[in-house]
């Protein structure tokens, strides 16, 4: 099985050592293929020379770069059949028989059209490699003034770990394994800059039926700190002879993918027709118009498999649930005029199922009541049933406040209705 790795290096002293850890670590080193867009300045060290043209380089000097998508979008058009793509940057390294590690974990993930994915461990280019890192999963961090998600990495449980990789909800820019096929079916857009390249790959690789997965074993480390190495928007200022300033490039991309976000077009660079944004934001625990994450997807939690909705699939039914929580367990903070509070439903397997907030002006309404203990009650829709139900308050200024749960027992029904208490 061959392999393209797809290398957006920029003035980084990191990226002959990247390649050479690679090839010393990989199973089969024979099998890859390094397709490095070089831009750098004047003395500094070329990739390795590979033979049978195992080594394809776009020579860019810096003053012509046009920033990371681009040479990524210049880098994509190099790839020559190989049977997958693999897209990293130019400061890794490699934990033994890596590529191994990948397919098998592409094959164990049970999709025809994977997509492996993750924010790395960390490594510290002048220190030893940490010893068996934890493999890692994305969360939701938070969204720029644009509306844009921005991502963290937390690691995976041991206890999550079965050999095989999770479902992830994101996807990263640096390390990014699929079938030979995203790159025609995916390809990058050359005029994205930095912030949004990642949410904006995830919703057109999943709109185009890819099925996003972090690696359930330790693949590789990634170098985040960036220190000693010059960036793309270091050099690329006003009086700097360059064509643009890094500033009006990334106005541009940042513009454009808020329009995608919202617009959702479709084309070249836009969403696929195998499924819906909708379905990727329920999937994902995000809602780009409201600006809203799920604590699902706050915490990283993995998302359930997509459900086709076929003939002899899973079969929608109506919940209606009555929580009734004791004012007395309720934080006092989350009784004074709170913006809101989380109110979300969740299957046997924890994963989250309905979400249906309660208003400050619901809140203002129970809480106003009287001395009882405060009643919400959700109707909502799921082939599965409801096993666990969360609230999560915030107060007066949205600052969230302790969690509460609680198990539910569908048995436990009345006239239609689900009874559960605290």
């Amino acid at each position: 099985m061959t392999i393209f790795i797809s290398i957006a290096a920029y003035r980084d002293p990191e990226l002959v050592p990247t390649i050479e850890h690679a090839l010393a670590r990989a199973r089969w080193p024979g099998d890859l293929r390094f397709a490095v867009c070089w831009q750098h300045g004047e003395g500094e060290a070329p990739p390795p020379a590979l033979d049978g043209g195992r080594m394809r380089v776009i020579d860019v000097p810096w003053r012509e770069s046009k920033g990371a998508c681009w040479a990524r979008s210049e880098l994509m058009k190099l790839h020559d059949g190989e049977d997958w793509f693999l897209q990293l940057d130019s400061h890794h390294r490699f934990a033994q028989d890596w590529d191994a590690v990948l397919l098998d974990q592409a094959e164990r993930s049970g999709s025809s059209r994977p997509v492996l994915t993750a924010y790395l461990p960390p490594y510290d280019p002048a220190g030893p490699l940490s010893h068996d890192p934890a493999p890692t999963r994305m969360r939701f961090d938070r969204f720029t003034p644009q509306g844009i998600p921005t991502f963290q990495f937390r690691d995976i449980a041991p206890a999550e770990l079965h050999g095989a990789p999770i479902r992830a909800r994101f996807v990263s820019g640096h390390m990014l394994f699929a079938p030979g096929s995203f790159v025609s079916e995916v390809p990058y857009d050359p005029e994205l800059y930095f912030i949004g390249e990642e949410i904006s790959l995830a919703v057109r690789a999943f709109t185009h039926g890819y099925d996003l997965f972090h690696p359930g074993a330790h693949v590789a480390w990634h170098e985040y700190t960036r220190n000693g190495r010059t960036k793309h928007w270091d050099d690329h200022v006003p009086g700097g002879a360059v064509e643009r300033p890094w500033h009006e490039r990334d106005a541009v991309s940042l513009a454009k993918v808020q329009h995608f976000l919202m617009a959702r077009p479709t084309g070249l660079f836009g969403c696929g027709d195998q499924r819906t944004v909708a379905e990727y934001e329920a999937y994902a625990g995000v809602d780009f118009a409201m600006r809203t994450a799920t604590p699902a997807a706050r915490e990283g939690n993995t998302p359930a498999a997509i459900r086709a909705g076929v003939p002899g699939g899973a079969i929608d039914r109506h919940w209606t649930v009555r929580l009734a929580l004791d004012q007395q367990i309720v934080p006092a903070a989350a009784r004074d005029d709170p913006q809101f509070w989380y109110v979300g439903f969740h299957d046997a397997e924890g994963v989250e199922i309905a979400r249906n907030d309660a208003t400050r002006a619901e809140m203002r309404a129970v809480l106003g009541a009287g001395e009882g203990p405060i009643i919400l009650e959700r109707r909502f829709t799921s082939s599965r049933p409801p096993a666990r139900w969360t609230v999560w308050p915030t107060d007066c200024q949205g600052r969230w406040l302790d969690k509460l749960d609680g198990a539910i027992d569908p048995g436990a029904m009345a006239d239609g209705v689900i009874e559960a208490a605290l």
